[in-house]
């Protein structure tokens, strides 16, 4: 016989390996919340746990519903391994979020019960890297789209948070990436001294410090300080707006999420972060001249001589060039983890960490690329 759907019905059954299941029906909600608690508790404080909340029958679940198990749990003083929520239907998982019973350490949640099984966990985690896969190919064409779009029509560009997001990535990361750099020519050039002056080599101080500035550390260096600056925080606010369902609203109003979000943020750090690369190479060259002037005795003249005459155009543009594509990677990775994001507020977190490792990954693997493409051509 049906449960009828203005009331909440239970049935309490022993499992045989010990702990009881209560098969829940009908409706679970404000109207009945308040009684479905007394005759629960009443029932479930002669029992012993574990318990195993079985929502198959469910018709209706609100927040307040979801409240009755939370303090059900808390009343009884259940521990967290022995309070179980089975099945839930798919449309109450996020009335259930509501009270933190999928995030929270204080409940435990299962879908059924819960296997071990090593090839079951391999298969499921192959299915989430193909769906992480297709999401990513798709997420990659909708940029191409919008970058096409924005080719054929210039003011559909938000340009004032263009301009905004230049300032956040550029302007407020030069102090530190400044900071960095000029302290990493410092060590470059104090540790290689040490070595050279041995053979009255002092002036090609210089000269190792420029290359390796121009080429290798200016570049990677600027791309991971901005990866764990404005990577995270592309990855947070597009998060943000994902789990609270502004984006789901642009989209409703007619808006290109992608267009909207997403293009800004790369326009920006495809303009900033190769001029973050010259300022970085501009300042681990003085961190490389104030050890030359201090402790090898060379003139500020001849060391920014020997600099000048060890630069050429290729060099500076193979880093420039570098740089581009770091700058490409972390404004994708960080809007593609935002838009991945599900779940509570713990998904913002999650989103920003895997944004700041998958770039400074990528940033490395790229580099490395780079220099084997380098071996080649040079």
């Amino acid at each position: 016989m049906d449960t009828p759907i203005h009331t909440c019905d239970y049935k309490i059954s022993a499992n045989n390996g010990g702990g009881y299941t209560v098969r829940l029906g009908g409706n679970l909600s404000i109207e009945t919340a308040s009684e479905s608690l007394k005759r629960l508790y009443s029932e479930l404080k002669k029992a012993s746990p574990p318990f195993y909340f079985d929502l198959t029958d469910i018709a209706v679940l609100d927040d307040y519903g979801a409240l009755v198990l939370f303090e059900l749990k808390h009343h009884l003083k259940i521990s967290e391994s022995d309070f179980h929520i089975v099945n839930p239907p798919e449309t109450y998982k996020k009335t259930l979020s509501l009270v933190n019973f999928d995030f929270n350490a204080r409940c435990s949640v299962t879908f059924g019960q819960p296997k071990n099984n090593i090839i079951v966990e391999f298969g499921a985690a192959t299915i989430e890297a193909l769906s992480n896969v297709k999401f990513m190919v798709s997420f990659i064409g909708a940029i191409t789209l919008s970058l096409k779009n924005v080719l054929k029509r210039p003011k559909s560009l938000r340009g004032q948070d263009t301009i905004n997001y230049m300032k956040a990535t550029g302007v407020d990361a030069l102090p530190v990436v400044a900071l960095i750099s000029f302290l990493l020519g410092l060590i470059i050039a104090f540790m290689s001294s040490l070595q050279l002056k041995q053979f009255g080599a002092n002036i090609y101080v210089a000269s190792l410090v420029a290359m390796a500035m121009v080429s290798e550390l200016g570049p990677i260096m600027t791309a991971i300080v901005v990866a764990g600056r404005t990577g995270s925080a592309y990855a947070a606010e597009i998060a943000t707006m994902k789990i609270s369902e502004e984006i789901d609203a642009l989209f409703s109003m007619g808006f290109n999420p992608t267009l909207f979000l997403v293009i800004p943020r790369l326009v920006a750090a495809i303009i900033t972060i190769p001029l973050l690369t010259v300022f970085a190479n501009f300042f681990g060259i003085a961190g490389g001249l104030l050890i030359g002037i201090a402790m090898l005795d060379l003139t500020a003249g001849a060391y920014i001589t020997q600099t000048i005459d060890t630069l050429t155009i290729f060099e500076l543009c193979w880093g420039l060039m570098k740089s581009l594509v770091f700058a490409i990677l972390i404004s994708v990775v960080g809007c593609l983890k935002g838009f991945q994001a599900q779940g509570g507020a713990s998904a913002v977190g999650h989103a920003a960490t895997a944004a700041v490792v998958n770039s400074i990954f990528l940033i490395i693997l790229f580099d490395s690329v780079f220099a084997v493409i380098r071996s080649y051509i040079g």
